[in-house]
């Protein structure tokens, strides 16, 4: 599998995306069920849109690793030495600096598939949720406290059901 990222543009009737994408995880190539880039691009337009992105156009790094590089990341910016399914590093840019760069989103594909092994979601569900829920927070949201865990889990929710997915955060 290569490591050159894939840049990709797609447009919808409000939004140019460019979405940067980098599979740093050695292990991809044996994994049949990781999104091929319109998964990830059609998941992303969805969130923007929905969450009212009012920016004509967007640039989101999408990079996957393995368990040890999102631990690391994990215990350097959270402090937390486990390994976890998605961290979001918004960009922050100097005053004046007009790029539509909203950040990085890092996904490690071995905790998405064990998750959803363990909840019982389908596979191509938890990656849609992963991606929507990494940019939901490069946009702002978050779900420290309890009001914006709500508001980010309903506009979550919404966004799942419009592309066509059951409610993630229910259990069978």
């Amino acid at each position: 599998m290569s490591n050159e990222p894939t840049i990709k543009s797609m447009h919808d009737s409000t939004i140019t995306l460019t979405l940067d994408i980098q599979r740093l995880d050695e292990t991809l190539g044996e994994h049949d069920s990781i999104p091929d880039d319109s998964q990830f691009q059609h998941w992303t337009l969805k969130a923007l849109t929905s969450a009212k992105y009012a920016q004509p156009d967007a640039e989101v790094s999408l990079t996957l690793v393995d368990t040890d590089e999102i631990t690391r990341l994990n215990r350097e910016y959270r402090h937390k030495n486990d390994p976890t399914n998605v961290l979001s590093f918004p960009a922050d840019l100097p005053e004046g600096v007009d790029v539509p760069l909203l950040g990085d989103i890092i996904i490690c594909p071995a905790v998405v598939m064990r998750e959803a092994g363990e909840q019982h979601k389908s596979i191509e569900a938890h990656w849609a949720h992963m991606t929507v829920h990494g940019i939901l927070h490069l946009l702002g949201f978050d779900h420290i406290i309890e009001h914006d865990a709500h508001v980010m889990e309903a506009l979550e929710i919404a966004i799942m059901k419009d592309l066509g997915y059951d409610n993630p955060y229910e259990q069978d």
